[in-house]
């Protein structure tokens, strides 16, 4: 189903006694550079990360939050000289996929694609996170939890969500699947031919783990209660990862299961040395509080990726694009960097 990247400069090793085939492709199509894109919501396009570029930083409406310390600007793939981030924070399948809607001001991130494209970037891979911001409300999910830690007379969240969060994963499942549909559109709609880009959609880690210390179970860390985050990260987070699987399998796509890649390294779990943590605290953005138009994002980049966590992203992702498999998974290893594996090894 995939070719590694490389191989789009490479000549085929058949050739006749005239040359090569006629048939033949040098790579995507076009004269511009061999480039990398991605596209989705906030686990791309770097909340967490800060360094926004000033355009989607609030300016007129557009908050998604796209970092220069992006996952995406952390890449290395061969020949690839251009990497450009689509991702837009809060971003659901719909503002990926075709559409005419807008999200925080700006059109859909297929037709972005597109216009890419005619801007002659030739593009060699497509790396996506979209799902978690439809159904199964993930944001809202985590918001739920603290919720409960807020008022302890209040079910925990695992109690409210706890038996409906695989329906709603379920029900997520085609909207992903018309988002990567649609991707695929706009490259065969351009020239593309199968194997010329690389497309991967990669799933989600959990910022949270129960074992964190007590004293950082507060407005200081990580408010939530135990069990709360024990169901969100074993279970929940495993549901989302086993969907967006699905999802990839029926859109035909290369997937990137991530749901094993903050073990260890999650938000508070570092104590009073944060330094090994590749998630963000509780954040508020206190300068935020003090504009309306603004207050209502002062929490944003509260259990998001830091600049550590996309770091290390870049690096599994690097990874990954070189392996010849369709299916993988991103866990830290015993040097404390996130590397990618085979799927299989992780279970």
């Amino acid at each position: 189903m995939v070719v590694l990247i490389a191989i789009f400069l490479v000549t085929s090793e058949r050739q006749s006694s005239q040359g090569p085939s006629s048939t033949e492709r040098p790579g995507p199509p076009g004269s511009g550079p061999l480039t990398i894109v991605s596209m989705g919501d906030s686990t791309l396009s770097g909340e967490g990360a800060g360094d926004y570029t000033h355009g989607t930083d609030g300016k007129n409406g557009d908050w998604c939050h796209r970092s220069s310390h992006a996952a995406v600007k952390q890449t290395n793939l061969p020949k690839v000289t251009a990497r450009v981030n689509l991702a837009c924070s809060g971003a659901g399948a719909e503002d990926v996929a075709l559409g005419s809607g807008t999200h925080y001001t700006e059109v859909s991130q297929a037709r972005q694609l597109k216009q890419l494209i005619e801007d002659d970037h030739r593009v060699a891979a497509i790396v996506v996170a979209v799902g978690a911001n439809n159904d199964p409300h993930f944001t809202d999910t985590i918001n739920r939890c603290f919720q409960a830690w807020l008022y302890p007379s209040r079910s925990s969240c695992r109690q409210q969500l706890g038996n409906e969060f695989s329906d709603r994963v379920e029900d997520m499942i085609p909207k992903v699947v018309t988002a990567l549909e649609d991707i695929r559109q706009v490259l065969d709609e351009a020239g593309y031919e199968p194997g010329d880009t690389d497309i991967v959609l990669q799933s989600y880690a959990s910022p949270l783990s129960p074992d964190i210390p007590e004293n950082l179970r507060n407005l200081n860390g990580c408010p939530f209660r135990t069990g709360d985050l024990r169901w969100m990260h074993s279970t929940a987070v495993t549901a989302l990862s086993d969907g967006l699987r699905k999802a990839a399998e029926k859109a035909d796509v290369r997937f990137l299961d991530l749901s094993h890649a903050g073990n260890g390294h999650e938000a508070c779990t570092g104590g009073r040395d944060a330094s090994s943590e590749w998630f963000r605290r509780l954040t508020i953005e206190w300068d935020n509080l003090t504009e309306v138009e603004r207050a209502d994002h002062a929490l944003q980049e509260s259990f998001h990726p830091n600049r550590r966590g996309h770091a290390q992203y870049g690096r599994c992702l690097t990874e990954f694009f070189a392996m010849g498999v369709d299916t993988g998974a991103c866990v830290p290893g015993e040097d404390g960097r996130l590397h990618a594996v085979d799927s299989l090894s992780t279970t």
